[in-house]
């Protein structure tokens, strides 16, 4: 069975200063548990680490190693160890017994318990989401971005992610120099950037998108 929860939030100006003009988003949800969510969530954020893994860690074993090519020496009679090749894993500069070879990380979650692990998140945060009503820079200012998220109450030390209709160039080199922001849009939200802000900075075009395009199926 499912629900629609809605979230108003009050729109700020860049100046701190907080608008008249109020903006709603509403999510879709199952009449869940608390505990429910958090799994989905879980799940989500879990299957996204797994596919960002690039699997490229190699070792070579004994027939790649370079050598091998003749017995080190007579099987009997030196007093040694019998020893057959030079590339063997008990020697030091020999192949890898089990070692990592290239792989495909994939792990798969449904599209449809994605997008309800990502309302869900949302959800969860609202007290963390700030609405803005224009995020459109005329120049490439490091200084005037940090300004305006001075002026909101942001803390740089902690995590900011903004979401955007569409990444403009001038905000998003802007924001580069700061090590604590991301700017992704709002379209191409993952879970890892929600669960690791402590503020969310939203343009309030953003909303719209957010709700059409994670309520949908």
């Amino acid at each position: 069975m499912s629900s629609e929860k809605t979230l108003i939030f009050s729109v700020k100006d860049l100046s701190g200063e907080e608008s008249k003009d109020t903006t709603a988003i509403t999510l879709k949800s199952k009449k869940k548990n608390e505990a429910t969510d958090n799994y989905l969530i879980h799940r989500a954020f879990l299957t996204q680490r797994h596919n960002e893994r690039q699997g490229t860690a190699n070792t070579l074993t004994r027939s790649e190693v370079r050598g091998g090519g003749r017995k080190p020496w007579r099987q009997k009679g030196t007093g040694r160890a019998r020893a057959g090749s030079n590339t063997s894993p008990l020697w030091k500069g020999g192949g890898v017994s089990f070692g990592p070879k290239p792989k495909i990380f994939s792990n798969k979650i449904n599209r449809k318990e994605r997008k309800l692990a990502l309302r869900s998140l949302l959800f969860a945060k609202r007290e963390n989401i700030i609405v803005a009503n224009n995020l459109n820079y005329t120049t490439c200012k490091t200084s005037l971005l940090k300004k305006n998220l001075d002026t909101l109450g942001i803390d740089l030390r902690e995590n900011v992610l903004i979401v955007v209709p569409k990444i403009e160039r001038n905000l998003f080199k802007s924001a580069q120099n700061i090590r604590t922001i991301r700017v992704t849009m709002a379209n191409n939200l993952n879970i890892r950037q929600i669960l690791i802000a402590k503020y969310i900075f939203i343009a309030k075009e953003s909303l719209q998108i957010i709700e059409d395009t994670y309520n949908g199926q």
